[in-house]
Protein backbone atom coordinates (compact mmCIF):
# COMPACT_ATOMS: atom_id res chain seq x y z
CA UNK A 1 0.00 0.00 0.00
CA UNK A 2 1.45 3.35 -1.06
CA UNK A 3 0.11 6.08 1.21
CA UNK A 4 0.03 9.60 -0.18
CA UNK A 5 -1.41 13.07 0.19
CA UNK A 6 -2.42 15.27 -2.71
CA UNK A 7 -2.92 19.00 -3.15
CA UNK A 8 -3.21 21.44 -6.06
CA UNK A 9 -1.61 24.88 -6.29
CA UNK A 10 -3.63 27.88 -7.50
CA UNK A 11 -1.79 27.74 -10.84
CA UNK A 12 -2.99 24.18 -11.44
CA UNK A 13 0.14 22.21 -10.51
CA UNK A 14 -0.89 18.88 -8.98
CA UNK A 15 1.38 17.73 -6.16
CA UNK A 16 1.46 14.26 -4.57
CA UNK A 17 3.53 13.41 -1.50
CA UNK A 18 4.45 9.88 -0.45
CA UNK A 19 6.27 9.55 2.87
CA UNK A 20 8.79 6.71 3.05
CA UNK A 21 11.05 6.95 6.09
CA UNK A 22 13.03 3.83 5.15
CA UNK A 23 15.33 5.68 2.75
CA UNK A 24 17.53 8.79 2.99
CA UNK A 25 17.04 9.38 -0.74
CA UNK A 26 14.15 11.47 -2.02
CA UNK A 27 12.65 11.05 -5.49
CA UNK A 28 11.47 14.24 -7.20
CA UNK A 29 9.41 13.31 -10.27
CA UNK A 30 7.85 15.88 -12.59
CA UNK A 31 5.56 14.55 -15.31
CA UNK A 32 4.36 16.78 -18.14
CA UNK A 33 1.20 15.74 -19.96
CA UNK A 34 2.79 16.07 -23.38
CA UNK A 35 4.21 13.47 -25.72
CA UNK A 36 4.71 12.71 -29.38
CA UNK A 37 0.94 12.40 -29.88
CA UNK A 38 0.67 16.17 -29.26
CA UNK A 39 2.93 17.12 -32.16
CA UNK A 40 2.01 18.49 -35.56
CA UNK A 41 2.40 15.81 -38.23
CA UNK A 42 4.81 18.09 -40.11
CA UNK A 43 6.89 18.84 -37.02
CA UNK A 44 7.40 15.55 -35.23
CA UNK A 45 10.06 14.75 -32.66
CA UNK A 46 9.49 18.00 -30.72
CA UNK A 47 8.53 16.34 -27.41
CA UNK A 48 11.74 14.33 -27.52
CA UNK A 49 13.75 17.38 -28.58
CA UNK A 50 12.46 19.13 -25.47
CA UNK A 51 13.61 16.31 -23.26
CA UNK A 52 17.11 17.36 -24.41
CA UNK A 53 16.52 21.12 -24.47
CA UNK A 54 15.41 21.09 -20.83
CA UNK A 55 18.99 20.22 -19.88
CA UNK A 56 20.48 23.04 -21.96
CA UNK A 57 20.04 25.79 -19.39
CA UNK A 58 17.07 27.69 -17.98
CA UNK A 59 16.51 31.40 -17.43
CA UNK A 60 18.42 31.61 -14.12
CA UNK A 61 20.46 28.38 -14.07
CA UNK A 62 22.94 27.78 -16.87
CA UNK A 63 24.19 24.33 -15.88
CA UNK A 64 21.48 22.00 -14.60
CA UNK A 65 23.66 18.89 -14.29
CA UNK A 66 26.33 20.67 -12.27
CA UNK A 67 23.82 21.73 -9.60
CA UNK A 68 22.42 18.19 -9.40
CA UNK A 69 25.88 16.65 -9.05
CA UNK A 70 26.95 19.13 -6.36
CA UNK A 71 23.75 18.24 -4.49
CA UNK A 72 24.73 14.56 -4.48
CA UNK A 73 21.93 13.68 -6.84
CA UNK A 74 21.24 11.94 -10.11
CA UNK A 75 18.79 12.92 -12.82
CA UNK A 76 17.36 11.77 -16.09
CA UNK A 77 14.28 11.97 -18.29
CA UNK A 78 12.31 10.04 -20.86
CA UNK A 79 9.73 10.78 -23.53
CA UNK A 80 6.94 8.56 -24.80
CA UNK A 81 4.09 9.11 -27.22
CA UNK A 82 1.99 10.13 -24.18
CA UNK A 83 4.21 11.89 -21.63
CA UNK A 84 7.53 13.55 -20.89
CA UNK A 85 8.94 12.69 -17.47
CA UNK A 86 11.84 14.29 -15.56
CA UNK A 87 13.24 13.00 -12.31
CA UNK A 88 15.92 13.67 -9.73
CA UNK A 89 16.96 11.47 -6.81
CA UNK A 90 19.01 13.19 -4.12
CA UNK A 91 19.62 13.32 -0.34
CA UNK A 92 16.66 14.78 1.51
CA UNK A 93 18.80 17.59 2.97
CA UNK A 94 19.31 18.93 -0.58
CA UNK A 95 15.72 18.50 -1.76
CA UNK A 96 15.15 22.24 -2.18
CA UNK A 97 17.72 22.26 -4.98
CA UNK A 98 15.39 20.03 -7.01
CA UNK A 99 12.54 22.51 -6.49
CA UNK A 100 14.82 25.35 -7.55
CA UNK A 101 16.01 23.55 -10.68
CA UNK A 102 12.66 22.32 -11.94
CA UNK A 103 10.72 25.48 -11.20
CA UNK A 104 13.29 27.49 -13.16
CA UNK A 105 12.98 25.14 -16.12
CA UNK A 106 9.20 25.38 -15.98
CA UNK A 107 9.39 29.17 -15.75
CA UNK A 108 11.41 29.42 -18.95
CA UNK A 109 14.28 27.82 -20.77
CA UNK A 110 17.23 29.97 -21.80
CA UNK A 111 16.24 29.57 -25.47
CA UNK A 112 19.67 30.42 -26.84
CA UNK A 113 20.59 29.71 -30.43
CA UNK A 114 23.61 27.76 -29.18
CA UNK A 115 21.51 25.49 -26.93
CA UNK A 116 19.03 24.78 -29.73
CA UNK A 117 21.77 23.95 -32.21
CA UNK A 118 23.66 21.73 -29.77
CA UNK A 119 20.56 19.74 -28.77
CA UNK A 120 19.30 19.63 -32.36
CA UNK A 121 22.54 17.93 -33.42
CA UNK A 122 22.36 15.53 -30.44
CA UNK A 123 18.83 14.46 -31.45
CA UNK A 124 19.72 14.17 -35.14
CA UNK A 125 22.70 12.00 -34.27
CA UNK A 126 20.51 9.86 -31.98
CA UNK A 127 17.97 9.47 -34.80
CA UNK A 128 20.65 8.31 -37.22
CA UNK A 129 22.60 6.14 -34.78
CA UNK A 130 19.72 4.39 -32.99
CA UNK A 131 17.02 4.27 -35.66
CA UNK A 132 18.58 4.46 -39.11
CA UNK A 133 22.05 2.92 -38.78
CA UNK A 134 21.48 0.32 -36.06
CA UNK A 135 20.34 -3.20 -36.98
CA UNK A 136 16.55 -3.44 -36.59
CA UNK A 137 16.47 0.20 -35.42
CA UNK A 138 13.74 1.22 -37.85
CA UNK A 139 11.22 -1.47 -36.86
CA UNK A 140 8.85 0.94 -35.12
CA UNK A 141 9.39 3.60 -37.77
CA UNK A 142 7.91 1.04 -40.16
CA UNK A 143 5.37 -0.68 -37.90
CA UNK A 144 3.65 2.37 -36.43
CA UNK A 145 2.52 3.94 -39.73
CA UNK A 146 1.46 0.48 -40.90
CA UNK A 147 -0.85 0.08 -37.89
CA UNK A 148 -2.05 3.69 -37.49
CA UNK A 149 -3.59 5.67 -40.33
CA UNK A 150 -5.31 8.46 -38.36
CA UNK A 151 -4.06 8.72 -34.77
CA UNK A 152 -0.66 10.40 -34.14
CA UNK A 153 0.67 7.17 -32.66
CA UNK A 154 1.65 6.62 -36.30
CA UNK A 155 5.08 8.12 -35.54
CA UNK A 156 7.66 7.19 -32.92
CA UNK A 157 8.87 9.63 -30.26
CA UNK A 158 12.06 10.27 -32.25
CA UNK A 159 9.83 11.64 -35.02
CA UNK A 160 8.85 10.74 -38.57
CA UNK A 161 12.00 11.99 -40.25
CA UNK A 162 15.21 13.84 -39.46
CA UNK A 163 14.18 16.92 -41.48
CA UNK A 164 11.47 17.84 -38.93
CA UNK A 165 14.17 18.49 -36.33
CA UNK A 166 16.65 19.93 -38.82
CA UNK A 167 14.09 22.55 -39.91
CA UNK A 168 12.71 23.45 -36.46
CA UNK A 169 12.82 27.21 -35.85
CA UNK A 170 13.29 29.01 -32.54
CA UNK A 171 9.75 30.40 -32.80
CA UNK A 172 8.30 26.89 -33.18
CA UNK A 173 10.36 25.62 -30.28
CA UNK A 174 9.25 28.45 -27.99
CA UNK A 175 5.59 27.95 -28.96
CA UNK A 176 5.78 24.23 -28.14
CA UNK A 177 7.31 25.01 -24.74
CA UNK A 178 4.75 27.62 -23.67
CA UNK A 179 1.86 25.50 -24.95
CA UNK A 180 2.79 22.42 -22.94
CA UNK A 181 5.39 23.08 -20.21
CA UNK A 182 2.97 24.68 -17.80
CA UNK A 183 2.13 24.15 -14.12
CA UNK A 184 -1.45 23.32 -15.11
CA UNK A 185 -0.13 20.61 -17.44
CA UNK A 186 2.19 18.93 -14.92
CA UNK A 187 2.14 16.49 -12.01
CA UNK A 188 4.80 16.68 -9.30
CA UNK A 189 5.41 13.69 -7.02
CA UNK A 190 7.80 13.75 -4.06
CA UNK A 191 8.57 10.40 -2.44
CA UNK A 192 10.90 9.75 0.46
CA UNK A 193 11.54 10.76 4.06
CA UNK A 194 9.66 14.05 3.78
CA UNK A 195 6.91 15.91 5.62
CA UNK A 196 3.79 17.04 3.76
CA UNK A 197 3.82 20.52 5.30
CA UNK A 198 7.40 21.07 4.17
CA UNK A 199 6.58 19.94 0.62
CA UNK A 200 3.62 22.33 0.59
CA UNK A 201 5.91 25.17 1.68
CA UNK A 202 8.53 24.38 -0.96
CA UNK A 203 5.90 23.93 -3.67
CA UNK A 204 4.34 27.29 -2.88
CA UNK A 205 7.73 29.00 -2.68
CA UNK A 206 9.14 27.69 -5.96
CA UNK A 207 6.16 26.94 -8.19
CA UNK A 208 3.32 29.26 -7.16
CA UNK A 209 4.90 32.34 -8.82
CA UNK A 210 4.69 30.59 -12.21
CA UNK A 211 1.43 31.51 -13.92
CA UNK A 212 -0.82 28.93 -15.53
CA UNK A 213 -0.79 28.87 -19.34
CA UNK A 214 -3.27 28.28 -22.13
CA UNK A 215 -2.65 24.60 -22.80
CA UNK A 216 -4.30 23.52 -26.06
CA UNK A 217 -7.23 21.16 -25.58
CA UNK A 218 -6.28 17.71 -26.83
CA UNK A 219 -8.60 16.61 -29.64
CA UNK A 220 -6.86 13.75 -31.41
CA UNK A 221 -8.32 11.81 -34.34
CA UNK A 222 -9.46 8.34 -33.32
CA UNK A 223 -8.13 5.33 -35.15
CA UNK A 224 -10.89 3.55 -37.06
CA UNK A 225 -11.48 -0.14 -36.41
CA UNK A 226 -9.18 -2.03 -38.76
CA UNK A 227 -11.04 -4.18 -41.29
CA UNK A 228 -8.28 -5.85 -43.31
CA UNK A 229 -4.85 -7.29 -42.59
CA UNK A 230 -1.83 -5.16 -43.51
CA UNK A 231 1.58 -6.52 -44.47
CA UNK A 232 4.91 -4.82 -45.10
CA UNK A 233 8.01 -6.66 -46.26
CA UNK A 234 11.48 -5.09 -46.14
CA UNK A 235 15.05 -6.23 -46.63
CA UNK A 236 17.90 -4.91 -44.52
CA UNK A 237 21.55 -5.60 -43.77
CA UNK A 238 20.88 -7.52 -40.54
CA UNK A 239 22.06 -10.91 -39.16
CA UNK A 240 18.73 -12.81 -39.11
CA UNK A 241 15.11 -12.50 -40.22
CA UNK A 242 12.62 -11.01 -37.78
CA UNK A 243 8.84 -10.97 -37.80
CA UNK A 244 6.75 -8.38 -35.95
CA UNK A 245 2.99 -8.49 -35.61
CA UNK A 246 0.90 -5.71 -34.05
CA UNK A 247 -2.79 -5.95 -33.19
CA UNK A 248 -4.97 -3.05 -32.07
CA UNK A 249 -6.09 -3.27 -28.45
CA UNK A 250 -7.62 -1.10 -25.73
CA UNK A 251 -6.11 1.90 -23.94
CA UNK A 252 -4.26 1.87 -20.62
CA UNK A 253 -7.32 3.09 -18.68
CA UNK A 254 -9.74 0.55 -20.20
CA UNK A 255 -11.21 -2.13 -17.94
CA UNK A 256 -9.88 -4.82 -20.32
CA UNK A 257 -6.26 -3.65 -20.15
CA UNK A 258 -5.33 -5.93 -17.26
CA UNK A 259 -6.62 -9.03 -19.01
CA UNK A 260 -4.77 -8.01 -22.20
CA UNK A 261 -1.58 -7.59 -20.21
CA UNK A 262 -2.03 -11.02 -18.61
CA UNK A 263 -2.44 -12.54 -22.08
CA UNK A 264 1.04 -11.24 -22.93
CA UNK A 265 2.32 -12.87 -19.72
CA UNK A 266 0.69 -16.21 -20.53
CA UNK A 267 2.36 -16.07 -23.93
CA UNK A 268 5.86 -14.89 -23.08
CA UNK A 269 6.69 -14.28 -19.41
CA UNK A 270 9.59 -16.61 -18.64
CA UNK A 271 10.96 -19.83 -20.08
CA UNK A 272 7.86 -21.79 -19.12
CA UNK A 273 5.61 -19.47 -21.15
CA UNK A 274 3.71 -20.71 -24.18
CA UNK A 275 5.72 -19.02 -26.93
CA UNK A 276 9.05 -20.15 -25.54
CA UNK A 277 7.95 -23.71 -24.79
CA UNK A 278 6.22 -24.25 -28.12
CA UNK A 279 7.94 -22.06 -30.71
CA UNK A 280 11.50 -21.91 -29.36
CA UNK A 281 12.03 -25.13 -27.44
CA UNK A 282 9.68 -27.59 -29.18
CA UNK A 283 9.16 -26.49 -32.80
CA UNK A 284 12.42 -24.50 -32.99
CA UNK A 285 10.86 -21.84 -35.22
CA UNK A 286 12.44 -18.97 -33.27
CA UNK A 287 15.61 -18.38 -31.31
CA UNK A 288 13.84 -15.65 -29.36
CA UNK A 289 10.25 -14.39 -29.27
CA UNK A 290 8.30 -11.98 -27.11
CA UNK A 291 4.74 -10.71 -26.72
CA UNK A 292 3.97 -7.44 -24.97
CA UNK A 293 1.46 -4.61 -24.70
CA UNK A 294 2.34 -1.00 -25.40
CA UNK A 295 0.42 0.38 -22.40
CA UNK A 296 -0.56 3.55 -24.27
CA UNK A 297 -2.99 6.09 -22.85
CA UNK A 298 -5.04 5.99 -26.06
CA UNK A 299 -5.99 2.74 -27.82
CA UNK A 300 -2.69 0.91 -28.26
CA UNK A 301 -1.08 -2.17 -29.75
CA UNK A 302 -0.40 -5.74 -28.72
CA UNK A 303 2.96 -6.79 -30.16
CA UNK A 304 4.71 -10.00 -31.13
CA UNK A 305 8.37 -9.87 -32.09
CA UNK A 306 10.61 -12.83 -32.84
CA UNK A 307 13.97 -13.76 -34.38
CA UNK A 308 13.58 -16.67 -36.77
CA UNK A 309 15.75 -19.76 -36.42
CA UNK A 310 18.04 -20.55 -39.35
CA UNK A 311 16.20 -21.97 -42.37
CA UNK A 312 12.70 -21.12 -41.07
CA UNK A 313 10.41 -19.29 -43.51
CA UNK A 314 8.32 -16.25 -42.58
CA UNK A 315 5.18 -18.26 -43.38
CA UNK A 316 6.08 -21.06 -40.95
CA UNK A 317 7.08 -18.58 -38.24
CA UNK A 318 3.85 -16.64 -38.62
CA UNK A 319 1.83 -19.87 -38.62
CA UNK A 320 3.45 -20.72 -35.29
CA UNK A 321 2.32 -17.42 -33.77
CA UNK A 322 -1.18 -17.84 -35.22
CA UNK A 323 -1.41 -21.34 -33.72
CA UNK A 324 -0.72 -19.96 -30.24
CA UNK A 325 -3.24 -17.11 -30.54
CA UNK A 326 -5.83 -19.57 -31.86
CA UNK A 327 -5.37 -21.71 -28.75
CA UNK A 328 -6.22 -18.69 -26.58
CA UNK A 329 -9.36 -18.12 -28.65
CA UNK A 330 -10.42 -21.76 -28.54
CA UNK A 331 -9.44 -23.13 -25.13
CA UNK A 332 -9.74 -21.59 -21.67
CA UNK A 333 -6.48 -20.90 -19.87
CA UNK A 334 -6.31 -23.25 -16.89
CA UNK A 335 -6.69 -21.92 -13.36
CA UNK A 336 -3.16 -23.11 -12.54
CA UNK A 337 -1.58 -21.31 -15.49
CA UNK A 338 -3.50 -18.12 -14.78
CA UNK A 339 -2.55 -18.23 -11.09
CA UNK A 340 1.09 -18.71 -12.05
CA UNK A 341 1.22 -15.57 -14.22
CA UNK A 342 -0.74 -13.57 -11.64
CA UNK A 343 1.82 -14.56 -9.00
CA UNK A 344 4.60 -13.31 -11.27
CA UNK A 345 2.80 -9.98 -11.66
CA UNK A 346 2.39 -9.70 -7.88
CA UNK A 347 6.05 -10.50 -7.30
CA UNK A 348 7.27 -7.96 -9.86
CA UNK A 349 4.90 -5.31 -8.49
CA UNK A 350 6.05 -5.78 -4.90
CA UNK A 351 9.69 -5.73 -5.93
CA UNK A 352 9.21 -2.47 -7.86
CA UNK A 353 7.70 -0.83 -4.78
CA UNK A 354 11.00 -1.22 -2.94
CA UNK A 355 12.30 1.60 -5.14
CA UNK A 356 11.19 5.07 -4.10
CA UNK A 357 11.55 6.46 -7.66
CA UNK A 358 9.31 3.70 -9.07
CA UNK A 359 6.66 4.62 -6.54
CA UNK A 360 6.89 8.28 -7.51
CA UNK A 361 6.58 7.49 -11.22
CA UNK A 362 3.65 5.12 -10.66
CA UNK A 363 1.81 7.71 -8.59
CA UNK A 364 2.33 10.32 -11.31
CA UNK A 365 1.04 7.98 -14.02
CA UNK A 366 -1.98 6.98 -11.93
CA UNK A 367 -2.81 10.65 -11.34
CA UNK A 368 -2.56 11.31 -15.07
CA UNK A 369 -4.93 8.43 -15.81
CA UNK A 370 -7.40 9.96 -13.39
CA UNK A 371 -6.90 8.61 -9.87
CA UNK A 372 -3.59 8.37 -7.96
CA UNK A 373 -5.05 5.54 -5.87
CA UNK A 374 -5.00 3.32 -8.98
CA UNK A 375 -1.42 2.59 -7.92
CA UNK A 376 -2.86 0.66 -4.98
CA UNK A 377 -5.58 -1.13 -6.94
CA UNK A 378 -3.60 -2.63 -9.81
CA UNK A 379 -3.15 -6.03 -8.18
CA UNK A 380 -6.86 -6.10 -7.39
CA UNK A 381 -7.64 -5.56 -11.09
CA UNK A 382 -5.20 -8.26 -12.21
CA UNK A 383 -6.59 -10.69 -9.64
CA UNK A 384 -10.14 -10.16 -10.91
CA UNK A 385 -9.28 -11.39 -14.44
CA UNK A 386 -10.69 -14.83 -15.23
CA UNK A 387 -10.14 -17.35 -18.03
CA UNK A 388 -13.42 -16.52 -19.78
CA UNK A 389 -12.44 -12.84 -20.00
CA UNK A 390 -9.04 -13.79 -21.44
CA UNK A 391 -10.69 -15.88 -24.14
CA UNK A 392 -13.13 -13.11 -25.11
CA UNK A 393 -10.41 -10.47 -25.34
CA UNK A 394 -8.14 -12.81 -27.30
CA UNK A 395 -10.98 -13.30 -29.80
CA UNK A 396 -11.34 -9.55 -30.20
CA UNK A 397 -7.62 -8.73 -30.47
CA UNK A 398 -6.23 -11.62 -32.48
CA UNK A 399 -8.42 -11.25 -35.54
CA UNK A 400 -6.67 -11.62 -38.89
CA UNK A 401 -8.18 -8.35 -40.16
CA UNK A 402 -6.79 -6.60 -37.04
CA UNK A 403 -3.21 -7.63 -37.76
CA UNK A 404 -0.26 -5.54 -38.97
CA UNK A 405 2.67 -7.72 -39.97
CA UNK A 406 6.24 -6.68 -40.70
CA UNK A 407 8.45 -9.19 -42.50
CA UNK A 408 11.99 -7.99 -41.81
CA UNK A 409 14.29 -10.00 -44.08
CA UNK A 410 18.05 -10.24 -43.78
CA UNK A 411 19.80 -9.53 -47.08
Amino acid sequence: MINFERFVLDNGLKVIVHQDKSTPIVAFNLLYDVGARDEDSSRTGFAHLFEHLMFGGSVNISDYDEVVEKSGGQNNAFTSNDITNYYITLPKDNLEQAFRLESDRMLSLAFTTKSLEVQRQVVIEEFKQNYLNQPYGDIHLLLRPLAYKHHPYQWATIGKEVSHIEDATMEEVKAFFYNHYAPNNAILVIAGDVEVDEIKRLSEKWFSPIESRDVPKRNLPKELRQTEARILSVERDVPVDIIYKAFHMCSRDDANFFASDLISDVLSRGNSSRLYASLVKDKKLFTDIDAFVGGDLDAGLFYFGGKLAAGVSMQDAEAGIDAETNKLKTFLVSDDELTKVKNKVISAHMFSELNVLNKAMNLATSELIGDPNLVNRQLEFYDAVNSEQIMEIAKDIFRQENSNTLYYHAK
